[in-house]
């Protein structure tokens, strides 16, 4: 795994700890740790780290309006949620406030690593059951008519093959299965993501599949 420069956010001391030396035994570097939002705020504007790995409940500031208020003054820092909550609402929300992912503190070690080395392929670190929850969400909203997008996101600005992408990604495809499926390369899958992300207004994939499906560019159901 390529070095990435982490940030750690939680109330409990022997968790970061723990958590700080596995991370530290697979070769990434913990530039630092904070025990809520404000704190976790402060440390993100000084130590400028690649990931955040965010708890949300915390005292002062919890980490749903951490992460809004980092992503506002630092939009290039992902943020990925790590918590004991399995909450809809919980995952809904991180979502929507600019989270790149969601963890939840009982899954292996294994599993976590992989998803979060995935990250440096431009992918979601989510599992595959709160990836259906939130593509669930998303086509309820989207039925509903409820807004899931930005209102100046212009779909007829894609081209043929970032729809093509887009449709992939909302399938729950990694950047390594979409290359494969397009036979193209997984920097060329990077390069569409990042063009689709930019074009739309959006902060991470999960909102950009959000506003896909609600404007019919995409069937979660396929």
């Amino acid at each position: 795994m390529a070095a990435i420069r982490v940030l750690l956010v939680d109330d409990h001391p022997l968790f970061l700890e723990g958590l700080q030396n596995l991370l530290k035994a697979r070769g990434i570097e913990v530039v630092g740790t904070a025990r809520d939002g404000l704190e976790a705020l402060a440390k993100a504007q000084s130590l400028h780290p690649d990931v955040v790995l965010m708890d949300i409940q915390m005292p002062r500031c919890d980490g749903l309006t951490a992460t809004r208020l980092i992503k506002t003054v630092l939009p290039d820092i992902k943020i990925v949620v790590l918590t004991v909550s399995a909450d809809d609402e919980h995952l809904f929300e991180a979502i929507k406030s600019g989270a790149s992912g969601y963890l939840l503190k009982n899954m292996d070690a294994k599993d976590f690593f992989r998803l979060i080395s995935g990250m440096a392929r431009g992918e979601a670190p989510i599992s595959s059951e709160l990836a259906a929850k939130v593509l669930s969400e998303f086509a309820r909203q989207a039925r509903q008519g409820e807004p899931t997008g930005e209102p100046d996101s212009d779909p007829d600005a894609l081209t043929e093959r970032q729809v093509e992408v887009l449709q992939l990604v909302a399938q729950g495809l990694t950047n390594k299965e979409i290359a494969a499926a397009l036979s193209i390369s997984g920097n060329t899958v990077k390069y569409h993501m990042k063009e689709i992300m930019q074009k739309l207004h959006f902060r991470n994939r999960a909102q950009v599949i959000a506003y896909a499906v609600q404007t019919g560019l995409v069937n979660p159901n396929t």
